[in-house]
């Protein structure tokens, strides 16, 4: 999705939420500055990967049926990469706002994951803390104005935004797994009703996505 396309959206999601655009741009120079030495893939190797193929993106709800279901490219919504590594399935891209277990993101990256770490105003301790643990390729994603290496494809979620990085390198077809719109993953430390609102807006981005 062009930074164009998604402004809008971002900005009805800033005045729901109340968050500080600024604090999205401080986010994102950060992380930028910190990932000048780290390894990122390049833009033409991440369309080769994903382009005219099929993808499957894990969500946070994965149960052990889905693993059998999983075809083509799979793309890990942050905290399912511990769910696929469990069951000896390594991603092939993780996308995540470092919310899941660090641990696991950073082995999965250092296996061969292509990380695609995005940086918010809500994180900026974390990635200051662990992207610079980050050994395998990376990407730095932002969800306000994109700069230099630093990319906004659209999303707001782990996994809406994985969801729009796939169809914005024409993925042939887009397979869903452990998506549940409707029942929060209840997660120490984080409000539930919060990730509700959440989980409303990351379906009504894929929806929207759809009818580009």
């Amino acid at each position: 999705m062009k930074w164009e396309k998604w402004k809008p959206l971002y900005e009805k999601i800033l005045k729901e939420f109340g968050y500080d655009e600024s604090m999205d741009r401080k986010a994102a120079t950060i992380a930028a500055e910190i990932s000048k030495n780290l390894n990122k893939i390049d833009l033409e190797d991440l369309k080769k990967m994903l382009q005219f193929k099929p993808v499957t993106i894990c969500g946070a709800a994965m149960q052990n049926a889905d693993v059998a279901r999983i075809k083509g490219i799979v793309m890990a919504a942050d905290e399912a990469t511990s769910f696929l590594l469990a069951h000896e399935k390594l991603p092939d891209i993780v996308v995540t706002d470092l919310d899941g277990d660090i641990d696991d993101l950073i082995e999965a990256n250092k296996r061969g994951s292509i990380a695609i770490i995005h940086a918010h105003g809500d994180n900026i301790d974390k990635i200051k803390s662990w992207l610079p643990k980050f050994e395998g390729k990376i990407m730095v994603t932002t969800q306000t104005e994109p700069f230099d290496d630093i990319y906004d494809f659209g999303g707001f979620t782990d996994g809406d935004r994985a969801y729009c990085i796939a169809k914005h390198f024409h993925a042939c077809r887009i397979f869903l797994l452990g998506f549940d719109f409707e029942n929060v993953v209840e997660k120490e430390g984080k409000d539930s009703k919060i990730k509700a609102r959440k989980l409303k807006w990351a379906e009504r981005i894929i929806k929207w996505h759809d009818m580009l």
